[in-house]
């Protein structure tokens, strides 16, 4: 057996303000999207908003439902709602956060299923995408490619 180690490389910043204006913009999207969720079973909304390569933001918000797993959370929303209103549109970034009960804005980051939707959407389109979480008491991480999110992602063979 060989042992192998993983390195993950990212950074965070202090606040909203530290943030390059772009990225700032699409994390403001995201925080805006948090008042458009559907989460009364869980209380946890999650705001999402995708830049695309064009420089259009797109915000998602997480869509419970009560046939649970029937909702959808708030980055593929902001995905699925990109790619049907700007269809060949590659994604250069994509903002996540969330809100709690008390309406704090609090740490968030994509489930597995979001980060499988993300890895493929940068191999459908051949570029990777900056990924901005918040953490909470408004620091942001930001990591550059999905595969920092979900190193052994899989692709389907077509």
């Amino acid at each position: 057996m060989e042992q192998k180690r993983l390195v993950l490389d990212y950074c965070e910043y202090a606040s909203l303000a530290e943030m390059p204006e772009a990225e700032r913009a699409v994390m403001e999207h995201a925080i805006e999207a948090t008042g458009r969720a559907y989460a009364p079973y869980s209380h946890f909304h999650v705001g999402a908003a995708v830049r695309l390569s064009d420089g259009t933001i797109v915000p998602g918000c997480n869509q419970e439902n009560i046939a649970y797993p029937s909702g959808l959370c708030a980055e593929r929303t902001a995905l699925f709602s990109a790619g049907a209103q700007h269809p060949g549109k590659a994604v250069e970034m994509l903002a996540v956060v969330g809100r709690d009960a008390e309406g704090r804005l609090v740490e968030a980051s994509p489930c597995g299923a979001c980060r499988q939707v993300m890895a493929e959407w940068e191999l459908r389109y051949g570029q990777k995408m900056v990924v901005l979480c918040y953490l909470g008491e408004g620091q942001i991480r930001r990591i550059e490619g999905v595969d920092k999110l979900l190193p052994f992602g899989f692709e389907a063979k077509v």
